[in-house]
């Protein structure tokens, strides 16, 4: 049975262009594109695309970063997907996964290994920002984020949960997280 073509894209953020990835996967059938964060767990298109595959289907990802931030939650999603008889292929490693003689021990390995620096290389970039942002606070350099919502957006934002609109329909309203109206309301 010859199923679909899917690409999954995400990017961390909704200012990250995700057209370097669009156009490797301009020849698939259907695209599910998430905009947050890949150690967010709650990701709306990967959801609804696991939802959607049917055995036969071919999932393609430019990169393994770009479907699972951790060693954990790659093999998993790998498991679950490969388990409804989907093949997943990463284009950028040239892995596959799911298709009749491809599951092999090295293949498994290498997925492992690109996972875990991936992860590595991750938790390095955060350390150098966090380093940074200590010597720029210690040389009187470093303001933080500026604010998300200005002081009157800020009360807007407080009247209407105060009036019982959700906190996820306000945040969506002001582009924002559910998190950060969180942090305004304390």
């Amino acid at each position: 049975m010859k199923g679909q073509i899917i690409g999954y894209v995400r990017v961390s953020t909704v200012d990250q262009n995700i057209e370097r990835q669009l156009e490797q996967l301009q020849h698939c059938d259907e695209l599910f594109i998430d905009k947050v964060s890949g150690k967010d767990v709650e990701r709306p298109k990967l959801q609804e695309m696991m939802r959607h595959i049917r055995r036969g289907d071919i999932i393609e990802v430019t990169s393994i970063d770009r479907l699972a931030r951790n060693n954990i939650d790659l093999q998993n999603l790998v498991k679950e997907i490969t388990a409804k008889g989907v093949v997943i292929k990463f284009l950028k490693e040239g892995l596959t996964f799911g298709a009749e003689g491809n599951d092999n021990a090295i293949s498994k390995m290498m997925l492992t290994m690109l996972a875990a620096i991936s992860e590595f290389e991750r938790a390095l970039i955060r350390e150098r920002q966090r380093e940074g942002i200590a010597l720029a606070k210690a040389k009187g350099k470093y303001k933080g984020r500026s604010p998300k919502l200005t002081p009157e957006q800020v009360e807007q934002l407080k009247q209407r949960i105060a009036a019982g609109e959700s906190k996820s329909s306000v945040a969506k309203a002001f582009g924002i997280t559910r998190m950060t109206v969180y942090a305004y309301l304390k």
